[in-house]
């Protein structure tokens, strides 16, 4: 069976960049290179669909980013 889901990208302080799934809390990973990135972030998801049995049922619509801005103190 093939599914989608979400995965945010950011660069961190060393230049790695970080996947997250936000359908599944804390599937995460990191790599030197974006390619690295997609093979490794495929690998969690599949670990995290192999031990999470019930995530399997998890039905979710990515809708976007939004920007805040916040003033501090």
């Amino acid at each position: 069976m093939k599914r989608t889901f979400s995965v945010v990208v950011e660069r961190d302080e060393d230049r790695y960049y970080v996947a997250s799934v936000p359908e599944l809390p804390g599937c995460h990973t990191q790599a030197k290179t974006l390619d690295g990135l997609i093979r490794r972030i495929k690998e969690a998801i599949l670990l995290y669909l192999d031990v999470e049995k019930e995530a399997k049922d998890i039905i979710t619509e990515f809708v976007g980013v939004q920007l805040v801005e916040v003033n501090e103190a």
